[in-house]
């Protein structure tokens, strides 16, 4: 294995739930699969940026670890022995936190984020700290003006990677991690894996625990999980909570009561082309393995729900921010200042009536979903757009149908259902109830169970 290389696949084409198995199997090594995602690394992350701070020394001291213990019968659990990494707002004990900010250069914190902490524990590798927007947050633009390059998109790199978690995305992408963890507030973790064709799944905000990671907007953030099938993420999911995992077999279909907005309503463009086109392939897959299906519109149109986010999200992050804009605001990118500039101009009565807003959405969204197991949307109505082309990245970004679920705390996540001619990812989103994580994991396990996407990987063509 000394080539890390499992028959004819490279062993960072394995997946989480594969690599676990053959770990415990004793027919892989964690060394072997560390280095593996090193050389990965090594090899094309010169071209996509998914890295900050590569922890290389440590990651293999911990690799070494992981297989002295397995080996001596002291297995932690599934997670032990696999690399990872996470977007630089989270803490790692003795890595720089610089969350892509110059004004957080020679930051590095003591302790372990709550969830690095227990991935810790559980015996996962940490490969490094993954690229973000600044502080996680800007205005839907990248103006490449920050202290780290810029992410690109594995797989064409003069395409946008979305953001803010751009690094997660393109890391799993890529292949230059198994998992990654990164965080949401509009977004965040949707973007990008539909940006990169990865599986980006935010749960109910009391899922995940936000301690130690750099808050942007303390009322709508949340962690999120970005695992290339749906079965990694419900394994990820299941050692971060200590909940049992999703059920082993091949998930079923039929009977599901499925509700599908296929409208992005009033202040929204269509969808384009090639993504309502695998969306109504997709969907048609349901229904013929048995899911019954009713088209509903949402109670609150996708516009508001974002005009909403923009009244509560900028004065948050300012408020958050207010030290950096006031002391330091010239080291900070124009992004960045420039939604601090406006949180910090927005009134009190505004960000008021914004917060009552959102209770009255939550509601109405969640009496809807109630009716049904699970609903499947689009995620952003657009293909990933060309880098620099600010016009078509803050299109990307902004027009979506991701905001409203952020403001009614529904479990989400983005899944990869084609692939355009031009070999760009395209993908749909699904909600579920509160607390309904494992049903929308499930239901995304089925839709991968039937489907070729899982098997096509970016960049291949330098594999070996």
């Amino acid at each position: 294995m000394s080539d890390g290389v499992i028959i004819d696949r490279p062993l960072w084409q394995l997946s989480v739930c594969e690599a676990s198995e053959r770990i415990a199997a004793g027919t892989l090594s964690p060394v072997d699969l560390v280095e593996a995602c090193l050389g990965r690394i090594a090899a094309v992350d010169g071209a996509i940026h998914s890295f900050i701070h590569v922890a290389a020394e440590q990651a293999r001291a911990a690799a070494r670890e992981a297989e002295a213990e397995i080996r001596a019968g002291r297995r932690r659990g599934p997670l032990h022995g696999i690399p990872y990494a996470v977007k630089d707002n989270y803490d790692a004990a003795g890595l720089p936190a610089t969350a892509g900010s110059r004004v957080r250069l020679d930051h590095v914190p003591t302790q372990d984020a709550a969830l690095v902490a227990r991935l810790r524990a559980a015996g996962a590798i940490l490969l490094g700290k993954l690229n973000t927007w600044e502080f996680g947050t800007g205005n839907g633009g990248e103006y490449f003006d920050l202290p780290f390059p810029t992410a690109r998109n594995p797989w064409d790199t003069e395409r946008f990677a979305g953001g803010s978690s751009t690094g997660a995305g393109t890391s799993v992408a890529a292949g230059t991690t198994l998992f990654a963890l990164g965080s949401d507030t509009t977004g965040s973790v949707r973007l990008p894996a539909a940006a990169t064709g990865t599986l980006g799944l935010i749960a109910t905000s009391d899922v995940l625990d936000r301690s130690g990671i750099l808050p942007n907007c303390y009322t709508l953030d949340k962690p999120g999980i970005f695992a290339w099938t749906a079965r990694d993420a419900a394994l990820v999911l299941s050692e971060l909570t200590g909940k049992a995992p999703m059920a082993p077999g091949g998930p079923r279909l039929d009977g599901l009561r499925i509700a599908i907005v296929s409208d992005p309503g009033p202040g929204m463009p269509p969808p384009d082309a090639p993504l309502a086109a695998a969306f109504a392939d997709a969907v048609a897959l349901l229904e013929a393995e048995g899911a019954i299906l009713e088209t509903v519109a949402l109670p609150v149109s996708a516009a508001d729900c974002y005009a909403v986010t923009r009244l509560i999200g900028p004065p948050e992050s300012a408020a958050i921010h207010e030290k950096e804009l006031r002391e330091r605001p010239g080291e900070l990118g124009f992004a960045l200042r420039d939604k601090l500039m406006a949180g910090s101009l927005a009134s009190a009565v505004d960000y008021i009536a914004a917060q009552r807003r959102r209770g009255q959405i939550a509601a109405e969204i969640d009496a809807l979903i109630q009716r049904y197991d699970a609903l499947v949307t689009y995620g952003p109505l657009h293909v990933a757009p060309r880098l620099g082309v600010e016009p078509e990245m803050t299109d990307f970004t902004t027009q979506t149908l991701l905001t409203p679920f952020n403001l009614s705390d529904h479990p989400a996540l983005m899944q990869c259902i084609g692939f355009t001619a031009a070999g760009l990812p395209l993908c749909w989103q699904i909600v579920g109830r509160r607390h309904g994580e494992s049903d929308i994991l499930a239901l995304a396990a089925a839709y991968e169970d039937r489907t070729p996407w899982r098997a096509q990987r970016a960049m291949t063509e330098t594999a070996r």
